[in-house]
């Protein structure tokens, strides 16, 4: 499997000024649900923000005010190596597509794929009263933008110790496919999900493959090669 640490940046045209604000929020948050945590009230904190699927479907009344947990739980994290690996491929990816969409379009397309993200896994458990967060639905919308957009751009990857640069659409296809069929094996298998929510990724990558068309300018597309 590949480990992303990296891409080709050399025709990026614009400062990620709200990739950095992305991922600033997502560590100040983090930090909040340290300090809870250090003073005994994480559960709190993650009951009142974090998406809680039975308050979306039978009013539980179970969490935070919804609509805005939608808002909420896609900036907390459930511990360092969630919030490392969110906020590495948020880096990498992100401010490609950034710099692509602008900024206001980057804005809008990270928060309503992290919305519809949540929507899906609302639609896939129904009932739950397990509290759901993260960031990696809107992130799986911000790496089906970039599938949209640089399909061929290189991507730095460790694999199998050594750094190599493989196309982002092997990089980025790859982990597609871990996510559909993982969602599709906690559908058939509810407890193999092993507490990770695959159908919020994948409605996260499918809302980011529908929009990313509907928001690219003229110049959105990877340059073609020249002879």
């Amino acid at each position: 499997m590949f480990f992303p640490i990296g891409d080709d940046n050399a025709d990026r045209h614009r400062f990620p000024v709200v990739t950095l604000l992305l991922i600033a929020l997502n560590v100040v948050v983090f930090l909040l649900e340290l300090s809870a945590a250090s003073q005994g009230g994480l559960e709190a904190f993650v009951q009142d923000w974090a998406v809680i699927p039975a308050d979306y479907t039978r009013g539980a009344g179970l969490g935070g005010p919804v609509p805005l947990t939608l808002l909420s739980a896609m900036f907390m994290h459930a511990g360092w190596a969630h919030i490392f690996g969110n906020m590495l491929y948020l880096w990498i990816f992100g401010d490609n597509v950034e710099s692509s969409l602008g900024p206001a379009k980057f804005l809008a397309f990270y928060l309503v794929c992290g919305g519809l993200a949540s929507a899906a896994h609302i639609l896939a458990s129904p009932g739950s009263t397990v509290p759901s967060l993260g960031a990696s639905g809107a992130i799986a919308g911000v790496l089906a933008g970039y599938l949209v957009l640089f399909p061929r751009k290189s991507v730095h990857v460790l694999m199998g110790g050594r750094r190599a640069a493989v196309p982002a659409i092997l990089v980025i296809g790859l982990w597609a496919v871990f996510q559909f069929l993982s969602g599709a094996g906690s559908i058939l298998s509810p407890q193999e999900g092993g507490g990770v929510a695959y159908l919020a990724h994948v409605g996260g990558f499918v809302a980011g493959l529908v929009l990313t068309p509907l928001l690219r300018g003229r110049g959105g597309r990877e340059a073609l090669p020249r002879a």
